[in-house]
């Protein structure tokens, strides 16, 4: 169990900003940060982080909270493994008590595959450095080349011994279960080969040097492991298999030591190969990642865009590598992203240019060489088209198709343009190209048939009418978090009777704070909140503000439940969503809310109690018509009372009567 001190400690430690910027690339927005939603597939900004509050809001998904509630959404951790991640980031020491065996047994499924890996990792990393094998072929190989102790250190590089079940015996050993090891399919288990017989367990990655790979948070998922045998009947390269934590085309190698360089620079290279990934790092180029030997996939495209929303794809002289890549262009360019695209001179690769060249060289060589993708397809498709007209017919029809995958319709103008130029053809040519192409893709779509949601969805799909008590109910709320220890001026009415005996209302000047103003006027009408959730917090949050004059939101709210975290994070930022700012750069100063509490309370108060009397005549009216033809004298007399009240509050601050729907 970790200690509370410790809890406290990460919670007083961690910034919002801070964790979720490695995740999300966020750009100041006001007082807030705005980036794309990590949760979602989307173009437009969304996702706000409010480091005063110390909260976060994904409008997009509906999701909210504080930081630990982002790392348990986002990287799908424990409570206490987001506390262990942001102690580790933070480099807080963790007091806990050691784990007994039947603690590591009740420990989820997901999570026990995530230890074996980790240790996986740890044991590859001690034969390499520490085993006579690993030293003389895994460390030797790391060392041809060309990689540094410190880089082989930072890459968490290792080595496999040539033996059978050297490995899966040490796991068991030190009592991780034979069962996660085949499930991250670091052993391989087959049936004993006669009744009765001994289970076979063997290494996957026997022989191999070892490369973890990482999720954007560090945590290691699967390996890739390549073998130093000149046997040509065993594969070169060999990967984990897919699992409950590892999915190859969601997942680019190097993105965790890459990420913070990548929104640093606002620009990401994408390369082909693990050697690739880290010779380029060793070299300074750390904005770089892979797509871990398998062909680019969307949800690689959408990892890269949290961070940037630039791309330089980086490839091999040989021609064959050159034409395979545009597939992944055009995905590129149809997550909305910008795509440039750099080749290495013939007989070259990153790996190898990275070698021979330094930093500098290799940035200028990017800069002077990397070609946006029009240009790149017209060289590359051109070159193959020679003088045949029928092929750079073929060609100009390629190009225009990647051009009709960008979402962006100005993108696409601009680029119907420059490959008018460079291709010497008619604007209008391709425009009408283009135009024909996106009525294909409409028709294609149509004939597809959509697909029914069940029933219970269509049903809960209708837009429910909107609750008068819930828009009052949020509004007190929001009034509570923002300004509730705050002590306001507010002008009271008090009953009094005149010099010809009329009662009226007549003003008075009170100082009180936000929250005692609130509870006091919802008191004094006996006024409940109708929504449950929006009650509870209302009555925890009256109690904190009323016991605590120190109140802050950023504290308060880890202690709360999941679902009120997400709730107040909602109430905090729904306002900040569409707010304008900067306004003073252009000589405009805007009036802060923060000016006018006591009308927002007052109004909303008010309405609340305006719309109590509105209830309250409803139930009568309704309670005459189906117990009696009409109401009694008394009743009669009562609604008119009420009407009166009505009329009268509403005289006092200046309203215009509207009945309620």
């Amino acid at each position: 169990m970790i200690s509370r001190s410790t809890i406290d400690r990460v919670y007083e430690t961690a910034r919002v900003e801070e964790v979720i910027g490695d995740f999300v690339n966020l750009k100041k927005s006001g007082s807030n940060f705005k980036g794309l939603s990590p949760f979602t597939d989307e173009r437009t900004p969304s996702f706000m982080v409010s480091p005063v509050k110390q909260i976060w809001k994904d409008f997009s998904s509906g999701k909210g909270g504080n930081v630990v509630a982002f790392l348990m959404e986002h990287e799908h951790f424990t409570y206490p493994e987001a506390i262990r991640y942001l102690a580790k980031k933070y480099q807080i020491e963790i007091e806990e008590t050691q784990q007994t065996d039947q603690e590591k047994e009740k420990a989820s499924e997901r999570e026990s595959m995530m230890l074996v890996t980790e240790f996986a990792s740890s044991y590859y990393e001690k034969t390499l450095w520490e085993s006579e094998q690993g030293k003389a072929i895994g460390l030797s190989y790391f060392k041809e080349r060309g990689f540094s102790d410190q880089t082989i250190r930072t890459f968490a590089l290792g080595y496999n011994p040539d033996s059978w079940d050297a490995l899966t015996n040490a796991a068991l050993e030190e009592g991780y279960q034979l069962e996660f090891l085949e499930k991250t399919g670091l052993t391989i288990v087959k049936d004993p080969r006669e009744p009765g017989g001994e289970t076979r367990k063997f290494d996957r990655f026997k022989g191999r040097v070892m490369f973890p790979i990482r999720s954007l948070s560090g945590r290691i998922l699967g390996f890739g492991g390549r073998t130093l045998s000149s046997d040509k009947k065993v594969a070169k390269y060999l990967n984990s298999p897919e699992s409950d934590i590892y999915h190859k085309s969601k997942v680019l190698y190097g993105i965790y030591l890459a990420k913070k360089a990548i929104a640093k620079e606002d620009v990401c290279y994408l390369v082909e190969g693990y050697t690739d990934v880290i010779q380029m790092h060793q070299s300074g180029i750390e904005n770089v990642v892979a797509s871990s030997g398998t062909a680019l996939t969307p949800e690689q495209i959408r990892l890269i865009r949290r961070l940037t929303s630039n791309i330089v794809v980086l490839f091999d002289g040989d021609a064959a590598g050159l034409r395979a890549s545009l597939r992944g262009i055009d995905l590129i360019l149809e997550e909305g992203m910008n795509v440039r695209v750099c080749s290495f001179p013939e007989g070259e690769d990153p790996d190898s240019f990275a070698r021979k060249n330094t930093r500098e060289g290799i940035e200028a060589y990017l800069a002077e060489n990397a070609q946006d993708f029009i240009q790149f397809k017209t060289t590359l498709l051109t070159r193959e088209a020679a003088n045949d007209p029928i092929k750079r017919a073929e060609t100009i029809r390629d190009i225009v198709s990647s051009i009709s995958r960008i979402p962006d319709r100005i993108k696409r103008e601009v680029y119907i343009q420059e490959c008018a130029s460079l291709m010497n053809i008619s604007e209008d040519v391709l425009f009408n190209t283009l135009a024909q192409m996106g009525r294909k893709q409409q028709q294609e779509a149509a004939r597809k048939p959509a697909p029914q949601p069940p029933m219970e969805v269509m049903r809960t799909a209708q837009a429910d009418k909107v609750s008068v008590h819930d828009v009052h109910e949020r509004e007190i709320l929001k009034i509570l978090l923002q300004y509730g220890s705050e002590k306001v001026q507010f002008t009271e009415y008090v009953q009094t009777e005149n010099s010809e005996g009329e009662l009226e209302l007549m003003p008075r000047e009170e100082q009180r704070t936000v929250s005692e103003k609130i509870f006091l006027d919802l008191q004094e009408d006996e006024i409940e909140f109708s929504n449950p959730k929006f009650r509870n917090l209302y009555a925890e949050l009256i109690r904190e503000l009323v016991n605590n004059e120190a109140f802050r939101v950023d504290s308060w709210i880890k202690g709360l439940d999941e679902e009120q975290g997400a709730l107040v994070s909602d109430l905090i930022m729904q306002e900040t969503l569409h707010e304008l700012h900067g306004w003073e750069r252009k000589d405009i100063y805007v009036k802060p809310k923060e000016a006018d509490i006591e009308l927002r309370l007052t109004q909303t108060v008010l309405s609340m109690r305006m719309q109590l009397i509105h209830d309250l005549i409803s139930e009568m009216t309704q309670k005459g018509e189906e117990e009696q033809p009409a109401l009694e004298v008394e009743d009669l007399i009562q609604v008119k009372d009420y009407i009166g009240l009505k009329t009268r509050l509403a005289q006092y601050n200046d309203l215009v009567i509207k009945e309620f729907q």
